[in-house]
């Protein structure tokens, strides 16, 4: 077994990659729920002025690159790398972000669990003395999945009930392998999951299994048990999932807590314009940079695992009939 390897699908950080530098951006909507105080910046314009909500989103996640680099006192030439994805075909804000920032780029892609993969894969690149510095970043914005996923904003359609909202916004972070903040431990990469669900409409119960399947694995290969965890954070499920989830436990007789939560469910509270809860590439980011990171630094939290989770589909695998793969990844952050 590999030096670094715990069990089958987790990987140990000796030297804890440390986040040192983070910055959150938001949309309106996200600013207004419940957690709008912890996140760094509130956009008072979804669309930052710009043409179209692809422009503007490339522009939050370059805005948040930039915020991130200016807090740790940086300059892009100190990073040795840029791990980033979003949801648009090709990663496409990623890639424009990529071209301003002017250093080497990574690009990749979870879905909503993109945010979770770069943490571990940065954290490898530190362990394995490749880098010193990495960013990590991700965004999405709800006007541009609605065009891309569902319907242009402009046809009005009605949501059902298990349909999640895009946040609206960027997380970024700078991981560097000295230097103070919060630190990760492990993390846990999860396999491709499908159980054969095919409603587009209903993706947080077609993530929990995967979900589950690396929450379990992350406690077989560690051997700490869901509650060494003052928080497990799975994103983004949204309520239809996370309900979807503590049924699957149930059935296998594991045994979930208080502590278990899902930023998508959480995000925007209970407003009911938003279905189930939150999506996007952006809302486990954002609610990692901004809710966690604070309660790490404050001392109310000390031991966090983040479950991002991600629906790997686009329109084509729907409208040909496939059903939705689906991926989950751990990371776990101490204060």
């Amino acid at each position: 077994m590999a030096a670094n390897q715990v069990g089958r699908q987790t990987i140990t950080f000796g030297i804890l990659p440390r986040l040192v530098s983070m910055h959150t951006i938001v949309g309106t909507l996200e600013g207004k729920g419940p957690y709008g105080g912890y996140f760094h910046e509130v956009l008072e314009d979804d669309l930052l002025g710009q043409k179209t909500a692809e422009k503007a989103e490339r522009q939050i996640l370059e805005n948040a690159v930039n915020e991130a680099l200016r807090k740790g006192g940086l300059v892009p030439q100190d990073v040795q790398y840029y791990i980033s994805g979003d949801l648009l075909n090709q990663v496409i804000s990623a890639v424009f972000s990529a071209r301003s920032l002017g250093v080497p780029f990574l690009g990749i892609f979870s879905a909503c669990g993109t945010f979770a993969q770069g943490l571990g894969l940065a954290s490898i690149m530190l362990q394995g003395g490749f880098a010193d510095k990495v960013m990590v970043a991700t965004s999405s914005h709800y006007q541009t999945a609605e065009r891309q996923y569902r319907y242009p904003i402009e046809l009005n359609i009605q949501h059902v009930p298990t349909n999640q909202h895009t946040v609206t916004g960027a997380g970024a972070c700078v991981l560097a392998t000295e230097g103070e903040g919060p630190k990760i431990t492990h993390a846990t990469f999860g396999k491709v999951v499908d159980m054969g669900l095919k409603n587009p409409n209903d993706m947080g119960s077609a993530m929990a299994p995967a979900a589950f399947a690396t929450l379990e694995q992350h406690v077989q290969d560690t051997g700490r048990p869901p509650d060494y965890y003052d928080l497990i954070l799975t994103g983004d499920l949204g309520r239809q999932g996370l309900k979807m989830l503590h049924v699957i436990a149930e059935k296998k007789g594991f045994a979930l807590g208080s502590n278990l939560q899902d930023g998508g469910a959480l995000i925007y509270g209970n407003d009911p314009k938003v279905g189930a809860g939150a999506s996007g590439a952006a809302c486990s980011a954002v609610m990692t940079l901004g809710f966690v990171a604070t309660q790490l630094y404050q001392g109310k939290l000390q031991k966090v695992l983040l479950i991002g989770t991600g629906a790997l589909l686009n329109q084509l695998t729907i409208q040909q009939g496939d059903s939705i793969p689906t991926v989950a990844h751990a990371v776990a952050i101490e204060a």
